[in-house]
């Protein structure tokens, strides 16, 4: 048996309180593996991409004619769709890995909560991009997609790990900048998705569960 004295037995319950306070207003169960999984999903899609689209695109990136009518626009949507697909799959399956080894639920109100603020902007965003597909704005499409997921990165981040702002913040400076290069959306669409999420996951799987 330890021998503590009323501080440090003070400390301890306090930060035991601190714990049980923060498991009850915020999810703590996101794997940093499920960022890395997300980010590998995110750049073999963007591989698969880049050889649908050379040869449909000049050196540069700009592109040959009219190719966002043309058939490969609906393989593209599902490709995307299929990328989603994956990356939330392999990102729920870490999840659920994490939270059953920390005893802790994996659906509950502070889920919830993470879940509606992350949908809002979300939601506005595929709108926004369908919008831009219906008024031929395809080069558009991956500063939007970067810009409105970063928002709802910042707009859950307060309902998890608070590191997950950054990683908003990030994909927001990165879609503002790829407006003014649209020309290399697939690029910066991978730099965002892909490379950010793996550097992201990686830190957070050190930082948290590395022990």
């Amino acid at each position: 048996m330890t021998n503590q004295s009323p501080t440090e037995q003070s400390l301890e319950t306090l930060q035991d309180i601190k714990r049980m306070m923060e498991r009850s207003s915020r999810f703590i169960s996101l794997s940093g593996l499920s960022g890395v999984s997300a980010g590998v999903c995110a750049l073999i899609g963007a591989w698969i991409a880049r050889g649908w689209l050379t040869p449909y695109v000049d050196s540069d990136g700009s592109a040959q004619g009219e190719y966002h009518e043309h058939p490969l626009l609906q393989r593209m949507i599902f490709l995307a769709l299929g990328v989603l697909i994956a990356a939330l799959a392999s990102s729920t399956f870490f999840t659920w890995r994490k939270a059953r080894r920390s005893k802790l639920p994996i659906w509950d109100h502070a889920s919830k909560r993470l879940a509606a603020n992350m949908a809002i902007p979300l939601a506005a965003g595929g709108f926004f991009v369908l919008g831009l597909l219906d008024h031929s704005g395809w080069s558009y499409v991956a500063p939007a997609c970067l810009v409105f997921y970063g928002l709802a990165l910042v707009n859950a981040s307060k309902y998890t790990l608070t590191d997950i702002r950054y990683l908003g913040l990030l994909e927001i400076a990165l879609g503002c900048v790829n407006m003014y290069f649209p020309h290399y959306g697939l690029r910066f669409w991978a730099a965002g998705f892909g490379a950010l999420h793996i550097v992201y996951g990686l830190i957070m799987w050190w930082k948290y569960e590395r022990s």
